[in-house]
């Protein structure tokens, strides 16, 4: 479709228009409230997780340092698009230059890669804890923990590093208007006035070498732990092992439920109304930052009690 647009050069745009909720463009203000709440919820959220696991030294264990990148993830999410999504809903601000949308779907498709390494990341935590209870100790020390982390960005930038590049080389035409109130590469491509199968195919690349082949090791990991788990003798002793699971299991479908949904939609759903495709948007980016600790701090009895000292002293 995008080729149609060459020969129409006098309709290039250097903007983008970003997209609030269609239809309800005259209760942005009032919608804008409940938006601006969550998102205010989700950093406290996440900024009160950090806080407790850096200030708490019995929680300077591997679970927890695993616990502080989600929240450090999901608070770097929330901090690249609540600016955009406010200007949108309080002032109308739809304008957004290719550089600067180039660079928001950088750090939102970058932070989002990141999230997935480390929810496989807590799983193999949960695997060596549980199915290797002896060595958890030494295998997961603290040097390792931070290599997995180093080894998480990096592999998140090197693949994410090429995707403003690629989109740059277009010239756009045509409407400019996106379905999100943020910035993704699925959407930009498309506006794009040249061939982007060489974008689609890499996106694709992208897409199961992190989320797939993640999801995959988090599933093998839970199959081995389930396996470990049900050759114990004693039902409370695999109900206890399994608790432990819970707000893991939690996280992990925050995320992929989502993720893979919009992507669904972005690929197949042509024909999906455009509602949906926002609702969908804002459930993908503002869910896990928002609920990861909640779920956390109900779950998690050594989070839930320093939450409740910390708010009610």
């Amino acid at each position: 479709m995008a080729l149609g647009f060459l020969g129409n050069s006098s309709s290039l745009s250097s903007t983008f228009l970003l997209t609030g909720i269609p239809g309800l463009e005259h209760t942005h203000v009032w919608i804008s409230i409940p938006l601006c709440f969550l998102y205010l919820v989700s950093i406290l959220g996440n900024c009160t997780i950090l806080f407790i696991i850096k200030t708490e030294p019995s929680l300077h264990e591997p679970m927890y340092l695993f616990l502080s990148m989600l929240a450090l993830t999901d608070l770097g999410l929330s901090l690249c698009t609540i600016p955009m999504v406010l200007g949108i809903f309080w002032v109308g601000a739809q304008d957004i230059g290719h550089d600067a949308c180039f660079a928001q779907l950088f750090f939102i498709h970058c932070l989002s890669f990141l999230e997935s390494s480390v929810l496989l990341s807590m799983a193999f935590d949960r695997f060596v804890a549980i199915c290797r209870p002896l060595h958890y100790a030494s295998i997961l020390t603290n040097t390792v923990i931070g290599r997995i982390g180093l080894a998480s960005l990096g592999r998140s930038v090197a693949l994410i590093f090429p995707l403003p590049f690629m989109l740059k080389r277009f010239p756009y035409c045509g409407s400019p208007v996106l379905s999100h109130s943020y910035c993704l590469h699925q959407e930009v491509m498309k506006l794009a006035c040249g061939d982007i199968k060489a974008n689609s195919v890499y996106g694709m690349f992208v897409i199961v070498s992190t989320v797939g082949v993640d999801s995959l090791l988090i599933l093998f990991s839970y199959a081995m732990i389930l396996r470990t788990v049900l050759s114990i003798a004693s039902r409370a002793e695999r109900l206890k092992a399994l608790n432990t699971c819970v707000s893991h299991i939690c996280a992990v479908l925050l995320f992929y439920i989502p993720m893979i949904g919009l992507s669904v939609i972005h690929r197949f759903g042509k024909q999906a109304p455009h509602l949906v495709q926002v609702i969908m948007g804002f459930v993908y980016l503002l869910c896990p930052p928002l609920m990861n600790p909640i779920v956390y701090s109900v779950k998690t009895k050594q989070i839930r009690d320093r939450v409740t000292h910390a708010f009610c002293c």
